[in-house]
């Protein structure tokens, strides 16, 4: 893990938020399990600095980079609320501090006259103008561009087929970390993170738990598996996290009603709205995460469902949601057809005011 390289979450995406149509039935199917071959890719400040360039190469593409960048001037932020060339100048900082094995000393010999000082990179500078042009012209994600994403305390591997986390779900460990601090027994119990994706939730969440309890992460893409197997080692976690590859509830049917917490951050986006999106989510994050059904509440259904079979009595659930809407869509559904199988449901809303997130308990038998 890069140390000194401090900065804010890498998320150019704005919340999604989408408005709630009807509802289609559900499907649920397991998948088997991937290939072993199957290898998520490295990280670009992971990789070893085996390449060099000299200061003024680097100079050179810095400002081809931000030329290009300043060409787009309003337009991805008239178009769909896509990145400015103030934040895509910022991104070809960070591409930088992640390129180069010393960023340090590239600032050192910055305004000097030692274009011929050499330096270590991580990938050869043909492979960093292709990366650029990559952002710009095909609007792929910048953290697709280097393979990390910044969250919470954390520096996650994510790649083409994997979601990249966004910083409102950080509030689902902060919930759990408040819930668990009164409460052995969900300190000490089995959590499931459920379309775990990068893996965040499950990390963040068995981080907080210590040496007491483990968590179950399941997804249905393998390349999401790899990925979150990836970052699970890499955080030293195997003894803790078990990852498997599944469609939600399917490969856990072995430890039904074992559960003292489940979280997920679901496809909730209705199909028809994710050609609006901005391009960066619409063209290149997974559909598979994303799309959730007509109305987007498909799968947030199916883990309601689910969560009452699932869940010990007085386990904890937290679900995020597209919005408000969504949120009491999905209450009142709990309150009219599950109203015996939970209690203490509520709204919490996210960093910024948005009501987000669905909360609450497994009813104690009485």
């Amino acid at each position: 893990m890069r140390l000194g390289l401090a900065r804010p979450s890498l998320s150019i995406f704005p919340p999604i938020l989408s408005r709630a149509n009807s509802v289609r039935p559900i499907s649920c199917s397991s998948i088997s399990p991937p290939p072993t071959s199957l290898k998520p890719q490295t990280p670009l400040f992971l990789r070893p600095p085996i390449y060099s360039a000299t200061l003024s190469d680097l100079q050179k593409w810095q400002q081809w980079a931000k030329n290009l960048a300043s060409s787009v001037g309003s337009h991805f932020t008239d178009l769909d609320n896509g990145p400015d060339p103030t934040l895509l100048h910022r991104e070809i900082n960070w591409l930088l501090q992640d390129a180069l094995e010393n960023p340090k000393l590239r600032s050192t010999h910055l305004g000097t006259d030692d274009g011929d000082t050499v330096m270590k990179m991580r990938a050869e500078m043909e492979d960093l103008y292709t990366l650029w042009k990559q952002r710009i012209e095909e609007r792929r994600p910048f953290q697709y561009v280097v393979g990390c994403e910044h969250w919470r305390d954390m520096v996650l591997s994510v790649e083409e087929g994997v979601l990249v986390p966004r910083p409102e779900t950080e509030l689902i460990v902060d919930l759990v970390d408040d819930l668990v601090k009164g409460n052995g027994e969900l300190r000490e119990g089995l959590w499931a993170d459920l379309g775990t994706g990068s893996g965040a939730l499950a990390i963040g969440i068995a981080r907080i738990l210590g040496p007491w309890g483990r968590v179950i992460a399941t997804d249905l893409s393998p390349v999401a598996v790899a990925v979150a197997s990836y970052n699970v080692q890499r955080y030293n976690l195997q003894d803790k996290i078990e990852i498997k590859l599944g469609s939600w509830f399917e490969p856990l049917k072995n430890v039904e009603e074992q559960f003292v917490g489940l979280v997920s951050n679901p496809p909730y986006i209705p199909s028809d709205h994710i050609i609006g999106l901005q391009a960066e989510v619409a063209k290149h994050e997974p559909r598979l995460a994303l799309d959730g059904g007509a109305n987007g509440m498909d799968d947030l259904l199916h883990l309601c469902h689910g969560a009452a079979s699932m869940l010990k009595p007085g386990g904890f659930f937290a679900f995020e949601t597209n919005g408000e809407k969504q949120c009491k869509f999905l209450v009142d559904h709990m309150q009219k057809e599950s109203k015996s199988s939970f209690s203490g449901v509520d709204i919490v809303s996210d960093f910024a005011g948005n009501k987000r997130f669905v909360t609450g308990f497994r009813a104690k038998s009485t």
